[in-house]
């Protein structure tokens, strides 16, 4: 077996992306391996996948499995869209800072954003762009689209979730959710995932798996077929029709065909949890969002933040502000966290008054 490349020892709290493969992701993997099975998705994993999709998400939901978040994104949003269409979201929203341009460029939507604090959309925040309906001059508002979780950690209420489903489909709109990390957000509310999908009024969903324990592997689910329009030929246009579904299905499978899911998603937002308690009451540290998940958001001296990344990788959030941004995975210890509180007390007390 060849070395690893890398210190397999060092975890980090920069993103749910860092982590390694689930041990469950890797020996379904192992068994999806051998032998020869029809491609593009006429597989018996991506067939199954079907039945455990329907019994998440209802009996009209159909999965498209893809390769990555942001495919998952824009084929979703290519799916409600037209041409002159725009897409309402938050200003820290995935689809508009962190993926290239790729719905104006790919899809050819406007994304109209709205600034929101703490991530989430509202009604009220919505009719804020929604306008210009029937106008040539404007682009058409034809999606709503939110995280859940949202990209500042927080979490959505079913209740929220079905204001804004309704108010969008009142609008004439549809719901689209980017559901990267959906697992965190249902085991934070103790519900299943239908119930801030298909329950509430959603028509589409990106659903997230590679940070939850995956290789590399999501799906848009459609929930409402009556909303969308081909895709089967979005995908493949989109570049995101994968030849060896397999082994996408497999994964996917693997995280949620029993509750792998529940489990590591649990476990990520337990140990933010006990970092959020670990660095709450040290000094000039200030958690700036609501640790919903697996996320905890916090300004503290640049100083400080710049010895404790001597040991442990993180991002800036805000770097003007000093806000930086510290993820848990479904691999990260109590001892990793007890020793980030360690060294962020002992970098703090290093910081000249």
């Amino acid at each position: 077996m060849p070395a690893p490349l890398h210190d397999p020892t060092r975890h980090g709290f920069a993103s749910d992306n860092i982590s390694g493969v689930h041990p469950e992701v890797i020996e379904a993997l192992v068994a999806a391996n051998g032998g020869h099975v029809v491609s593009y998705g006429e597989d018996p994993y991506t067939e199954r996948l079907q039945q455990v999709i329907r019994r998440h998400f209802g009996d009209r939901a159909v999965a498209y499995p893809v390769f990555n978040g942001t495919g998952a994104n824009i084929m979703s949003l290519a799916t409600l869209t037209e041409r002159w269409d725009a897409v309402i979201c938050a200003e820290t929203a995935h689809i508009h800072v962190d993926e290239c341009g790729a719905p104006e460029k790919l899809v050819g939507v406007k994304t109209l954003t709205v600034p929101s604090p703490d991530g989430k959309l509202t009604p009220a925040l919505i009719d804020r762009v929604a306008h210009g309906f029937g106008e040539a001059h404007h682009a058409q508002p034809a999606v709503v689209s939110v995280a859940q979780c949202t990209e500042v950690g927080t979490v959505y209420t079913p209740d929220e979730l079905r204001a804004l489903a309704d108010h969008a489909h009142a609008l004439g709109m549809q719901l689209h959710i980017d559901g990267s990390r959906l697992a965190n957000a249902a085991v934070s509310l103790g519900c299943g995932l239908g119930d801030i999908t298909t329950a509430i009024g959603a028509d589409v969903l990106s659903l997230g798996g590679t940070k939850n324990g995956l290789m590399g592997a999501e799906a848009v689910v459609v929930l409402n077929p009556d909303a969308v329009r081909g895709p089967q030929y979005v995908r493949k246009f989109l570049t995101q029709l994968p030849s060896k579904m397999r082994f996408i299905s497999a994964q996917l499978l693997a995280l949620y065909d029993g509750d792998l899911w529940r489990r590591s998603a649990g476990h990520a937002n337990a140990m933010a949890t006990r970092l959020a308690a670990g660095v709450r009451d040290l000094p000039d540290v200030r958690i700036t969002q609501s640790v919903d998940a697996d996320a905890v958001f916090a300004i503290l001296p640049k100083e400080a933040a710049e010895r404790l990344r001597e040991r442990f990788f993180f991002y800036d959030w805000d770097e003007a502000a000093g806000e930086v941004r510290w993820m848990c995975t479904f691999d990260t210890t109590e001892a990793d966290v007890d020793a980030f509180v360690a060294t962020l007390t002992d970098a703090l007390a290093a910081v000249p008054a």
